[in-house]
């Protein structure tokens, strides 16, 4: 890993206009796995035939039995260096947004309140008819699939499925937080999902420094400023010290 540069160092003290994108790389580092089938029935399926409009309307019951596996694997585990990091960010700057790909509330875990889900939350429950939204942590679920208290209705998870459009408020704030930022983060995300992929480019070409952490280069890297490699909570655990900034935890 390389030192951190005097200029990047300067560009965090002095900001006041922050945007920070977040990805699986992040959410990686606390344990939440991939699922991609690692055990069990769930061998047999991929997050392609199950998270789709198309699975839940041919058997909602399967698809909220995934779901509530994942929460269950997902409920245990805890914000890492990365999550507090980003956390402790929000709380410097006049002016910050963190924009996440990741469904876990691990950055709310974490302290983070200033945020767009791209991808929407897996611990908020949807209701199909009347569109309202509820919070919803038990583990297990007591009722597969689950139903709306009020309607009756069945109750979808409240996030993006394969073939829906990303919500538009939330699009619409990352646009204009990648817009107006004087510095946008990139942390643990592979640069190739759109629209999320497109924030950092917008950031640069509006004047803004771009700083990217992750393993391994990716699109995002042609357009940084600095590029720092290495896992996310171990990088941040870096700048924090090079900002003497507290993490907790």
């Amino acid at each position: 890993m390389r030192e951190i540069p005097r200029d990047l160092i300067k560009g965090l003290r002095e900001g006041q206009n922050v945007a920070v994108l977040t990805g699986a790389g992040v959410s990686a580092e606390s344990g939440v796995p991939t699922f991609r089938g690692q055990e069990g029935l769930w061998k047999r399926y991929s997050p392609q035939e199950l998270a789709t409009p198309q699975a839940f309307a041919q058997d909602p019951k399967l698809v909220w039995e995934w779901y509530d596996w994942r929460r269950s694997l997902i409920a245990p585990l805890e914000p890492n260096a990365a999550h507090r990091f980003i956390a402790a960010l929000e709380k410097r700057y006049p002016h910050f947004l963190l924009i996440t790909q990741n469904i876990d509330g691990l950055h709310q875990k974490a302290g983070s309140t200033r945020l767009v889900e791209l991808h929407g939350n897996i611990w908020k429950l949807r209701c199909t008819e009347e569109g309202t939204v509820r919070d919803d942590k038990r583990v297990p679920l007591p009722q597969i699939p689950p139903l709306c208290d009020n309607c009756g209705a069945l109750l979808r998870p409240h996030v993006v499925w394969f073939g829906e459009p990303l919500p538009p408020d939330a699009l619409n704030r990352a646009m204009e937080a990648a817009e107006d930022c004087d510095l946008f983060l990139v942390v643990g995300t592979s640069g190739v999902v759109y629209p999320a992929a497109a924030f950092p480019q917008i950031a640069q070409s509006h004047k803004a420094k771009v700083l990217e952490i992750n393993p391994e280069e990716t699109p995002i890297t042609s357009v940084t400023t600095w590029y720092l490699k290495g896992k996310a909570g171990e990088v941040c655990q870096m700048l924090a010290r090079a900002l003497d900034l507290p993490l907790g935890g």
